[in-house]
């Protein structure tokens, strides 16, 4: 069985299927990438623990970012925020993304706890 959870006509936030939880794209308010990456963060470990799972269950990330040089200040916040021996498989490439402001988006896939 498929679940998906805050469906609208373009996307759902959350979707659950055999024991997996993958969430579509987050980004994150503030003016430059620490903040936006911690509020993108936040807004991760809030659907993850409404969809039953956690970062300590992550099985893939995808980053955007909007500019490569910001990769260093991105890193920062993600490894404090990873807990030590959950990292996942990772890919971080740069895109343009929906809004000139924003400078990170996050793609998480996870395992749901049982």
């Amino acid at each position: 069985m498929i679940e998906r959870l805050h469906t609208n006509q373009r996307m759902s936030k959350i979707v659950k299927h055999r024991g997996v939880v993958y969430l579509c794209g987050q980004v994150g308010d503030g003016a430059n990438v620490t903040e936006q990456t911690k509020d993108c963060l936040g807004r991760v470990d809030k659907l993850l623990h409404e969809a039953g799972s956690s970062r300590a269950h992550m099985l893939q990330a995808v980053i955007w970012l909007a500019d490569m040089a910001d990769f260093d200040e991105m890193n920062a916040v993600w490894d404090a925020w990873v807990p030590e021996g959950a990292a996942p498989a990772r890919a971080c490439g740069e895109a343009k993304l929906a809004d000139a402001e924003l400078r990170v988006e996050i793609i998480v896939t996870a395992a749901i706890v049982e």
